[in-house]
């Protein structure tokens, strides 16, 4: 790609004569359809399918141990709890507590309650195995064990480790390791085909697993902490993940060419990320990922690591067969279409390279290409495990908006000043009247607000909004539930704006603002390599303005009527999805200018990398560190996140002012890319020789 994106040289027919004008024109017009194809599946993939998988989880055959004082009281119990939860469990009986225990622990079942004699009920679950699935658990059984009139009690078996709380480090590990795994091959066989002959490129692969294991050790364990010890077992793990998706992946790019990078994506990250029993239970995902889960890569590469790291290897071999499975599948499908070519065509043409350079100049040399098919995806994956990572794993509340209410305002003071002693830097208190407690949670002023109890209202009353959040509501329900338990009041509970069935886990936000985010991006970067004669501004500029309209219309049709995951405001969503495709589009034009296909290393740390932790969608910003806050109000993804939110569940309060934000990102992006472009033809006219008059 040219910095003064000019159109391609002419080409001469086949003949060697004259261009033919019909044949370019539909040869450009193939191009740019292409250009418009690609982002579109990759952007209905990932939002189809993420939507589809993970808006509202839902409990299903979750295999759970019943221990009981007798056999047939267990027996009888394990057919209460299905009764009483159709369809979520799975009971099976045990044949006493340590038995029960040793289900848990190896991962046979996902929980158990065990009764005993004495008219108490413990159950049981296994942290480390998933806090979302351990949480599942406890929402069963609890309330099971107390119906039966017993004094409930919970304990975590193996808890996460205190250096990776919320058990994210794995998933971001396994992460890194897929997408380092397919992403190269794909560049491979766009910019240098020659080094896929199957001689070359499966050591190549095998060394590049080799740099990416220890590259992911080594931010997850000595730089960050994530992950402590078990060093061999991680980088081996870690090489065999990478190698195996390679293979795999090497095997793709032999039958489908250059849509390898689509079938890998779909298999590895929309259905694999579900599937893998890392960010969330796979027994709350829809049936399919059940099966999936026993034989694709992601779940056989974050569950081995969860072994070694939790669970002292228990489980590991079979994960390991799984992708050891998957090498040898990928290298002998591989090496059997290898000979199939080679017997039809024995003398095969040399392949060519589609994209001469990653650079906005219009040529690299092939050390530098070399390089750079290198340094590109190692950038991504580190990029992506140190930011994700760092920001994600270990939340926490960091001066977290919450006021308490009382009466009597000396009482509430002195409430608050007891919680800051003990929580330091946890939350910003602040103290409020009973009147105005649940309007500071309605408008998001403050996550919480805790009303002590009085006179006329003996209860003690604990305001949240499950809509803003549902990290920061459990937080500060956690927190002001041992409040209420240390003072010996009841504590009543009141969602003042409530998460929707169809988004119970408040996820829609997030995969809405990711379709809007890789619609801009996307477009700009494709279209420069598969049509770099459209990068003008004058015919750019249409391109991204209908572009922006349709696939925000399109990305709400998937969320809404297709998956069922937003119902109405179809008009809002479409209008400002459409102003944050533009914006992105804009911001990435201006780096494609400077960059070319490079360009994607900064727009997708800016707006993804960095964006993602910014936006409170999964994690609560008040949980993140203190850097993402200011980024919180400056980036264009937490104000996506927010603008759908505000949408969805706070009558569209204040979204003008996110609004204002993409309008700023697009408005400078345009006015870079307008003066890049002028500097650039000054220089061009500059350079043209002068004709001189005899």
């Amino acid at each position: 790609m040219t910095t003064d994106v000019q159109a391609p040289a002419e080409k001469p027919d086949n003949g060697g004569g004259a261009p033919d004008p019909a044949r370019e024109r539909k040869e450009r017009i193939g191009r740019v359809v292409a250009a418009l194809i690609f982002p579109f599946l990759m952007v209905s993939m990932m939002v189809g399918g993420y939507l589809g998988a993970m808006h509202a989880p839902t409990p299903h055959d979750l295999p759970v141990a019943v221990v009981g004082t007798s056999q047939g009281e267990s027996a009888r119990l394990a057919e209460a709890l299905e009764a009483t939860n159709p369809s979520a469990v799975e009971a099976r009986t045990a044949a006493d507590a340590d038995a029960a225990r040793a289900l848990v622990e190896g991962r046979d079942v996902v929980g158990a309650v065990v009764f005993d004699d004495a008219g108490d009920a413990t159950v049981l679950t296994a942290g480390a195995a998933g806090a979302s699935q351990a949480s599942t658990v406890n929402q069963l059984l609890v309330p099971f064990a107390a119906g039966q009139d017993a004094t409930v009690h919970t304990e975590d078996l193996v808890p996460a480790p205190s250096h990776d709380s919320a058990g994210l480090a794995v998933m971001f590990m396994t992460t890194a390791l897929i997408l380092a795994g397919y992403m190269p091959l794909s560049l491979v066989l766009s910019a240098a085909p020659e080094l896929l002959r199957k001689r070359r490129i499966v050591p190549l692969l095998a060394g590049w697993a080799a740099l990416i294991a220890g590259v992911v050790w080594l931010v997850a364990d000595p730089i960050l902490g994530a992950v402590q010890g078990h060093t061999a077992a991680v980088l081996g793990i870690a090489w065999l993940g990478v190698f195996a998706v390679s293979m795999v992946q090497l095997f793709l790019t032999r039958i489908v060419g250059p849509l390898a990078v689509l079938v890998g994506m779909l298999f590895l990250m929309v259905l694999g990320i579900p599937a893998s029993n890392l960010g969330m239970s796979v027994h709350t995902m829809p049936g399919i990922f059940s099966w999936l889960y026993t034989f694709l890569p992601s779940p056989a590469i974050g569950e081995a690591l969860r072994s070694v790291l939790y669970f002292g290897g228990d489980g590991l071999a079979g994960h390991v067969v799984v992708l050891v499975v998957g090498l040898a599948a990928g290298f002998g499908l591989t090496a059997l279409i290898d000979t199939l070519k080679k017997r039809r065509n024995p003398n095969p043409a040399a392949p060519e390279a589609n994209i001469a350079s990653f650079t906005a100049k219009p040529m690299q040399s092939t050390r530098s290409k070399y390089l750079t098919l290198v340094l590109f995806p190692l950038a991504m994956v580190v990029m992506m495990l140190s930011i994700m990572t760092a920001s994600m794993y270990q939340p926490s509340p960091r001066e977290m908006p919450a006021a308490v209410a009382a009466a009597d305002p000396a009482q509430a003071e002195q409430v608050v000043a007891g919680m800051e002693r003990n929580m330091q830097g946890m939350f910003d208190f602040r103290v409020a009247s009973p009147e105005e407690a649940e309007g500071l949670v309605a408008d998001r002023s403050v996550v919480g607000a805790y009303v002590l109890p009085s006179a006329e209202s003996p209860s003690a009353t604990l305001y949240t909004a499950g809509a803003a959040g549902m990290s920061q509501q459990q937080a500060v329900s956690a927190v002001f539930t041992q409040t209420a338990q240390q003072q010996q009041v009841p504590l009543v509970k009141q969602d003042v704006t409530p998460l929707s069935p169809d988004d119970s886990m408040g996820t829609v936000s997030m995969y809405l603002s990711i379709g809007w985010m890789m619609s801009g991006f996307l477009i700009v970067i494709v279209m420069s390599q598969a049509a770099p004669f459209m990068l003008a501004l004058r015919k750019l500029l249409p391109v991204i303005a209908g572009w922006a309209v349709v696939m925000s219309a399109w990305i709400w049709t998937i969320a809404g009527p297709i998956v069922g995951a937003v119902h109405g405001n179809a008009w809002q969503l479409i209008g400002v999805g459409a102003i944050a495709i533009a914006a992105m589009a804009l911001f990435t034009t201006m780096f494609v200018r400077l960059f070319g296909m490079l360009a994607i290393l900064p727009v997708i740390l800016v707006v993804m990398f960095l964006g993602v932790p910014a936006s409170g969608g999964g994690v609560s910003i008040y949980m993140a560190p203190a850097v993402f806050r200011t980024l919180h109000d400056v980036l264009p993804m937490p104000a996506a996140v927010e603008s759908v939110r505000s949408i969805l569940y706070f009558g569209g309060d204040g979204v003008g002012g996110h609004i204002g934000t993409f309008l700023v990102w697009g408005a400078i992006a345009l006015a870079l890319v307008i003066a890049f472009d002028a500097v650039t033809a000054r220089r061009r006219r500059a350079a043209e020789p002068v004709s001189e008059t005899v």
